[in-house]
């Protein structure tokens, strides 16, 4: 994979780059102001692909990143890696809570810590930036203002902040998902990444369902369930066409080219429904 470029939500430090690295090279990696922007460079050819978040436990999908995927079918996810999540909370000095006058984060972040910041920082403005290590960087810059920031401790160690709290999410087991999105499929090998956990492989499904059809959302599933695939995930998502109308995000852990994963497609469009394959990909654990 000698050449390729991968786009990462930057700046250097953040969650994504950590993800980043588990599939590439450090000299691969470019980092991007947004997700959008991320996944714009993929599109318009300035990068290989991207590595960005799709999915929080604790606040789920990342909605920005599922819509883009819908919006721009020639693109496909080709893998997917789910880390564990642990926000420091860190500035430049030991801050009193009651000095605190802000707090940077991303907004998942932020929401991952909701509880947290509210029984320690009840006076502090939260402020949203586009990464974590965007928000550590800004407070370095700013050694002098009572500021803190939320993300990781490669970003702390990086722009020269004090770890103040570690693990300041609300609950334990805080994991996301990253996904690569490219527009070729296949490249990655499990030889190509780090030591870690294989899970099954994956499909990632949007079904467009007709209107006015009475039980079509049933139906769908019920082609998945008497040929007894397991779905991980199954979301909805409004079309921005008309009120009330959605389609639906579905996970199978079935690779594509298997035969009862054909069956439920074709039997899916018989309904007089829509089907876009976003990807068929390995899936990893670290």
């Amino acid at each position: 994979m000698s050449g390729r470029r991968f786009a990462f939500l930057g700046p250097q430090g953040s969650f994504s780059e950590e993800a980043a690295r588990f599939f590439f090279a450090p000299q691969q990696l470019v980092p991007y102001r947004s997700i959008l922007d991320c996944l714009e460079a993929v599109w318009e050819q300035e990068v290989d692909g991207a590595v960005v978040p799709i999915e929080n436990s604790i606040e789920g999908s990342v909605n920005m990143t599922m819509d883009w995927l819908v919006e721009h079918p020639k693109l496909c996810i080709t893998a997917e890696l789910t880390m564990p999540i642990q926000q420091q909370v860190m500035g430049t000095r030991r801050w009193a809570p009651s000095e605190v006058k802000k707090i940077f984060s991303h907004p998942q972040a932020v929401a991952q810590c909701r509880d947290f910041l509210r029984a320690h920082f009840p006076v502090a403005e939260l402020v949203y930036t586009n990464s974590t290590s965007e928000a550590a960087q800004h407070v370095s810059e700013h050694p002098e203002e009572p500021w803190l920031a939320i993300g990781t401790r490669l970003a702390a160690e990086l722009y020269g902040l004090m770890v103040l709290r570690e693990a300041a999410q609300d609950y334990p087991d805080n994991r996301t998902s990253f996904v690569v999105v490219a527009r070729d499929a296949g490249w990655i090998k499990e030889s190509d990444v780090q030591a870690s956990e294989k899970r099954p492989e994956k499909t990632s499904l949007v079904v467009f369902l007709p209107e006015d059809y009475p039980g079509a959302l049933y139906q769908v599933l019920a082609a998945f369930a008497w040929r007894k695939l397991n779905l991980t995930r199954l979301i909805s998502r409004p079309t921005k066409k008309k009120l009330g109308t959605y389609h639906f995000f579905i996970d199978v852990e079935q690779p594509a080219d298997d035969v009862l994963l054909h069956g439920v497609i074709s039997e899916i469009q018989a309904l007089g429904c829509g089907i876009l394959v976003l990807g068929s990909y390995p899936c990893f654990k670290k």
